[in-house]
This record gives C-alpha cells, structure tokens and sequence, in this order.
C-alpha cells in the first residue's frame, strides 16, 4: 500500500479535506481510502486533487504554437496542413512525445486525443498516460475511411492504458455514411462539432471561408453541422467545441445524451466564439474541458484552460456565479472522465477508482492562507506548481526529477523542420 498526503485533498464529488491522505494499492492501483490522516509522503502547502481528464487534445501538435495566428480559421487550417506534411513518421513521434510530458507536468492524467499519424499511441504508452486515441479520417467514402484506419491502425497496439478509436474529422470533411460506418466499429467516436459559423455556412450553403478548403470538404447538406449529424448522434459520439449551436441544439444534444468537450481558450483565439457553457450545462448535456493543442491554444495548460472557462461563462452570462471555480474543476475532472464514459474508472478521488491524482503547491500563492480550496487551485495554480502526477498509482512525473533535455530538443528539432522551407 502506498499513500500521499497534503494540505488539502479535493475528493471531486465529495467536501474538501484539510489535512488529508489518499492510499493506494499498490497490485491493483486502486484507492483504498480517502481521508483525514498523514501519508507515507506529505506536501505542505499543497493541495492533491484527481488527476485532470482532457476531453480535448491533439499532442501531435505540441509544437504548432503561433502557425497561423491571427489568420480566419479555414486560412489557419490550410497553414496547419501544409506544414504537418513536412514531417516524417519520426519528427511527430518526437512532438507527440513532448505533447504528452506537458501533459503529465500539468497534472493531467487521461486523456482523449484526436490523433493525425497514431504518434500519440506510443508517446502516451511511452510516459504512462491513461487515455484514448481517436485516429482520424478525412473521406466522403467509407472505403476511404477504412484504408486510411487500416494504415494508421497497422503498427499500433493498444495497452492497459491506452484504447484506440476513431475520429470522422468533422461534418465538412466527413460524410454522414463514414460517420455511421465509424460508430458501427464498437470503438470510441470522436469528431468536432459546429467549431465555428464557417463550418454551418458551407454546410448549409456551400459558401464562407471554408469554401478555399477544396477537395478536403465534403459537399453541402442544406443543413447546420448539428442537423446534418442529427441521425447518428448519440452517447457514442464525442463532440468537441458545440460553439455555434442554437437552443434548439442544444436541446437535440441534451436529448441524445451527446458528450461535449468545452474548449474555451481555442474557440477564442481562432474566433470562432463563446460556446454557450452554462446552456448546455441548465440542458443537462455532459460537458468536459479540454486543452485542444498549443495549434490553437498556447498550451497544454488546464490550469489555463479552468480560468479561461470561468472568465467566458461569467462574461457570457454577465453573472458572476455562471461558474464557480468548484465548478470549473469539476469539469476538468469528474464532467470530463463522464464524457469519455470513464465516470467509473477516474476523475474522482473515491475508492474503488484508479489512483490518478495531481499533487499542486499553494506556497506563495495568492490564495494562501487558503479559505477556498478549489479556488486556490483553479485561480491560483499553474504546471509549474505541479509537483507530482501520479497515474494508476506510479509517479510519472516528478518535478524535481523531470529530465527535459531530450524531449524539447527532439521536438524542437521537429518544428525546425515544419518552418525551414519558409525561412
């Protein structure tokens, strides 16, 4: 048995702790106890909480940042695909791998990632993350979509910790016949979903800024993005961004039980929009945050992503209590591991579940002497006050112990690469 104790330990689901432990078997990884009580190692000044659960990534993409910045999303697009072309089988290996150690240094310990190559199977297998893998496809033709899965699935071999599934890309790159081809698979599902309005104006129309897209996009439906997914959405399907929805839409999702993941931080910087949070939330969908990738967003930082929720749900409701900050780790750990239908295995600090937890400092924060655990946490941490992330009861990351050195230059060397035919 092995066991970890701090300040403060947040359940998720359950009041906070002062002065708790959380003990772990060590055969099983699974919690034994949560609790009041000293472990066998303590943190002062810290708080432990679930390990976070991504409901949204692309580790391929760890060394994307600022490609396209400012560009409308299909220019943005279009840049991102050229540049991925300029990569081999081993320079996204090398960023996938980097993707993953920032994940596990943000405290994050499952992960749904929507994966171009496969690169992100082994990168998490690699360091220990839990999590799946959507392989995507792009094609009108479910042929297609099989050859292109068949190639990418070749080398692949999933793990204790690592499931493999499928992402038909989008509505405007995917046909409704791949889609239901991918969900009569019997593996996850993933897609995006209504990211932004360009996205319902081909689909409706055949016209807007993704029109430049070319032979990539799938022809017009005469209806929205949700509409035109109408007959296979469901619980099976992930849905990642559900930003330009109305509320009629939202009602359909929350009728179907479609899991959506909130990426807030992304939506805003490609301007695609305010996802409407608090709505689907009042509907009852079930909603999980995700990081997207430093493609979109900066970073793999949900601490980031935490405040970016509450700053665009508040701002968007002109209310204050639109998301508290309990709420917002919540959605970064219990709302996201239901998503994935992994409510039973993580997300929570409970018995019975795997020992996925995130140790983070409180020293020198704002927030100390703290009065509001959960707030410390959400306003007050960062990766760099992560200070351990253990999953399935293992430390995979240690702060003090990290070796960088490796893992930046490779990747970095990666992205050299991507930008040298443009110097």
């Amino acid at each position: 048995m092995s066991s970890v104790s701090a300040d403060w330990v947040l359940p998720v689901g359950e009041a906070p702790i002062e002065g708790g432990v959380v003990r772990w078997d060590d055969a099983t990884g699974k919690i034994l106890e949560v609790a009041h009580g000293r472990g066998e190692r303590h943190h002062d000044d810290a708080a432990i909480v679930p390990g976070f659960v991504n409901a949204h990534s692309h580790l391929e993409y760890a060394s994307y940042a600022g490609f396209g910045d400012g560009e409308t999303f299909a220019r943005w697009l279009s840049i991102h695909m050229q540049r991925k072309r300029r990569l081999d089988a081993v320079g996204m290996a090398a960023v996938a791998r980097l993707g993953a150690a920032v994940s596990l240094a943000s405290g994050i310990t499952t992960i749904a990632d929507y994966s171009f190559s496969g690169a992100a199977v082994e990168a998490m297998q690699a360091l220990g993350l839990r999590g799946t893998v959507y392989l995507e496809v792009f094609a009108h033709d479910p042929a297609d979509a099989e050859r292109q899965l068949a190639e990418k699935r070749e080398r692949l071999e999933e793990s204790a910790l690592v499931r493999l599934g499928v992402s038909p890309h989008a509505p405007y790159t995917c046909s409704l016949e791949v889609y239901r081809w991918c969900l009569g698979l019997g593996v996850p599902v993933g897609t995006h979903l209504a990211e932004s309005s360009a996205e319902n104006a081909w689909l409706e129309r055949g016209d807007g800024p993704l029109a430049g897209l070319g032979p990539i996009l799938v022809g017009p439906t005469g209806r929205r993005a949700v509409g035109t997914l109408e007959a296979v959405l469901g619980p099976e399907l992930l849905c990642a961004h559900c930003v330009d929805v109305t509320p009629g839409e939202i009602s359909l999702l929350a009728e179907r039980d479609v899991p959506v993941a909130h990426c807030p931080r992304s939506n805003a910087l490609l301007g695609c929009g305010v996802a409407p949070l608090s709505e689907l939330r009042t509907a009852g969908v079930r909603v999980g945050l995700g990081t997207d990738s430093p493609a979109s967003a900066p970073s793999f930082d949900v601490f980031e992503e935490m405040r970016a929720a509450v700053y665009a749900a508040r701002g968007r409701a002109a209310r204050p209590d639109a998301l508290l900050a309990a709420d917002a780790l919540r959605l970064a750990t219990a709302g996201a591991a239901e998503a994935l239908q992994l409510g039973t295995c993580v997300g929570t600090l409970s018995p019975g579940k795997q020992a996925d937890l995130a140790v983070v400092s409180l020293s020198g924060s704002p927030y100390t002497p703290v009065e509001d655990p959960a707030a410390a946490v959400v306003f007050g941490g960062s990766p760099d006050r992560v200070l351990e992330t253990i999953v399935d009861g293992h430390t995979r990351y240690c702060k003090e112990e990290f070796d960088w050195r490796e893992v930046r230059s490779t990747a970095n060397a990666a992205r050299r690469r991507m930008l040298a035919q443009e110097a």
